[in-house]
């Protein structure tokens, strides 16, 4: 069964997802520590991580049986960069709107 591509929104919409990247921003987790936190089957939670994996957001690595996981910043850096777009944009509006009224004060 192949992993589904998805955008890293669709990552991060899911509510088990982001608090997957809450438990793993601590610290590194096998994949079964992760599972002990969520009443899910252990399938659906590596599901889940392979998922965050195939958008950048978590490296898995093999260290003798077991699997743990990392974060990583490659999926945050495409929200950052959206974010930072709009942060930009919405900055550079409220300035223009500042000016508008400071004129229309001084007539």
């Amino acid at each position: 069964m192949s992993t589904p591509m998805l955008d890293v929104f669709q990552v991060i919409a899911d509510p088990s997802r982001r608090q997957m990247m809450h438990l793993l921003s601590k610290d590194s987790m096998t994949i079964n520590e992760l599972a002990e936190n969520f009443r899910m089957s252990r399938p659906a939670v590596s599901k889940h991580l392979k998922i965050m994996q195939s958008a950048g957001f978590i490296s898995i690595i093999d260290i003798g049986r077991e699997r743990h996981c990392t974060l990583k910043q490659d999926g945050f850096k495409e929200l950052q960069d959206f974010i930072s777009y709009f942060d930009k944009f919405w900055t550079g509006r409220l300035q223009q709107l500042e000016r508008i009224l400071n004129q229309r004060s001084k007539k």
